[in-house]
């Protein structure tokens, strides 16, 4: 749609480089120092490449004509508004910018609210001027190590006209007069791959409205479905494993939220593999707290519909789990940097390891809302593997939300008592019990003996203060009914807190 234009050059930046002073060079500097505030910047690669202002001939209102002239008014101001004025010259065509800026208003308001105007000859003409205005290169973002969670996004400089454009094409496709059999014609494979490309914006309006539009696309149209799920499916599957950028991955898996939710049963054998072999890959990407949220939401809806999923969903998440941060990540770059700047580094990355498991809990927390007892059966010893470790995590918000949390004392409390007392699972589940001086048991740690002896030693000796609440909380939910059963009170231990192995 847009051959007849060239692309833009691509912008030179014009701020002077300063080379940094060796003694104070940092390999991790755009980790260890947090940037400052940026300024929301406007950038477009909206351009013309006439060197003489447009002129647009002024038509009158669609309200001020006869009805029977109105559809080949409202043809002619299409075509008008395919006009593309440069937004980034603050200061050219603002009476023409104007104008089409009222005719674009006139036009979603008579979509809005007439009848008989979508002849067969406006569908080309719809589609045409849509594309004039909204598909084009997307310009390079004004930072070469843009960060979506520290930086301030560049901004579409052309959006007084592009936001209009959008708001048009919305209601001329949830128009009651809309035929998809004829529309389709033009709404084609084409246009929903430039459609999907433009969710790489930086600007969260336009992507906002994009979700829109490929949400009613993709209701409309039952023949571009598959293919609608295949190119996301591509657009996942590069970001996780080549690019690790693309802006509008939680947008998309909003959209996969409503498609999955009406998914007929039994699931296919692609969707299967979609929530294996792409949504649960999405783990692992640095910037998964961006869309963790959408994430999560779509597979509690794969959970929902088949149940049987249940075991490869939480081996897949333990298989990613958040590994803490450890002196041997740092020691293969002592060599060059300094020690300061190791133990900034480590503290940075355990950081971050914390705040990962943190949203890992909660997605687990979500999903034990829908498991049911069956399927809970073939994870349940890895699964309690990996809580005892969050459970002697050094890190607070860590150990807290398995401690005190709705995770340990509804549902961890419910599946013990259904299924764990009279098993041998839950006899190893129970091997380790905490005792305070005096030999009172104060908590039950959900931690296997099938652990290796390299994970013993991630227990702490003596738990901290903001701990041993949430632990006794948990000793006195499991102790009704037969619970106390499992406990172990070993007699004649005093003194410092210590582990019965």
């Amino acid at each position: 749609m847009m051959g007849d234009r060239p692309s833009p050059p691509r912008a030179m930046s014009s701020a002077p480089t300063t080379s940094p002073s060796v003694d104070k060079v940092d390999g991790f500097s755009r980790k260890s120092v947090r940037k400052a505030k940026q300024k929301r910047s406007q950038s477009s690669s909206q351009f013309r490449s006439q060197g003489k202002p447009i002129e647009l001939t002024p038509l009158p209102l669609l309200k001020d004509v006869p009805a029977p002239e109105q559809p080949e008014l409202f043809l002619k101001k299409l075509q008008q508004c395919c006009t593309v004025f440069d937004f980034m010259d603050t200061l050219s065509d603002l009476k023409m910018k104007e104008y089409k800026r009222s005719t674009l208003n006139e036009l979603v308001d008579y979509v809005t609210v007439s009848r008989g105007y979508l002849t067969e000859q406006a569908y080309p003409e719809v589609v045409k001027m849509v594309s004039h205005n909204i598909f084009r290169t997307l310009p390079p973002s004004d930072s070469n190590e843009f960060d979506p969670e520290e930086d301030e996004p560049t901004l579409e400089a052309s959006w007084p006209h592009l936001q209009l454009v959008y708001e048009f094409f919305i209601r001329f496709l949830e128009s009651q007069e809309f035929q998809p059999s004829i529309a389709k014609k033009y709404i084609d494979q084409k246009f929903v791959l430039q459609l999907l490309e433009l969710f790489d914006s930086e600007d969260p309006r336009e992507r906002d409205y994009l979700k829109t539009v490929l949400h009613r696309i993709y209701g409309k149209f039952l023949g571009l479905r598959a293919f609608i799920r295949k190119q996301i499916n591509n657009i996942f599957l590069r970001f996780v494993y080549e690019t690790e950028h693309f802006n509008g991955v939680a947008e998309l898996l909003e959209i996969l939220g409503s498609i999955i939710n009406g998914f007929a049963l039994p699931l296919k054998a692609e969707h299967k593999q979609f929530l294996v072999k792409v949504l649960i890959p999405l783990h692992t990407v640095r910037s998964l707290s961006l869309f963790h949220a959408q994430l999560a939401y779509c597979i509690v809806q794969f959970l929902e519909k088949d149940p049987t999923l249940t075991e490869p969903v939480i081996r897949g998440l333990l298989k990613f789990w958040p590994k803490t941060c450890s002196q041997k990540e740092v020691r293969p770059f002592q060599s060059h940097i300094s020690v300061r700047v190791c133990v900034h580094v480590c503290s940075n990355m355990s950081l971050r390891h914390t705040v990962l498991q943190v949203m890992f809990l909660g997605e687990l927390e979500e999903i034990l809302d829908v498991i049911e007892p069956t399927q809970f059966v073939k994870i349940q010893e890895p699964l309690f593997k990996q809580i005892s470790r969050c459970v002697s995590s050094p890190h607070f918000q860590v150990s807290a939300p398995v401690l005190s949390g709705k995770l340990t004392l509804d549902q961890l409390k419910e599946r013990c008592r259904s299924m764990f007392m009279s098993s041998a699972v839950w006899r190893r589940v129970s091997g380790r019990v905490r005792l305070l001086a005096g030999g009172r048991a104060s908590s039950l740690l959900l931690e296997q003996r099938v652990h290796h002896e390299s994970d013993r030693g991630e227990l702490q000796r003596h738990p901290a203060h903001h701990v041993r609440q949430p632990l006794q909380d948990l000793q006195r939910a499991l102790e009704p009914g037969d619970c106390g059963a499992g406990v172990q009170r070993p007699e004649g231990l005093h003194g410092d807190e210590q582990y019965l192995i």
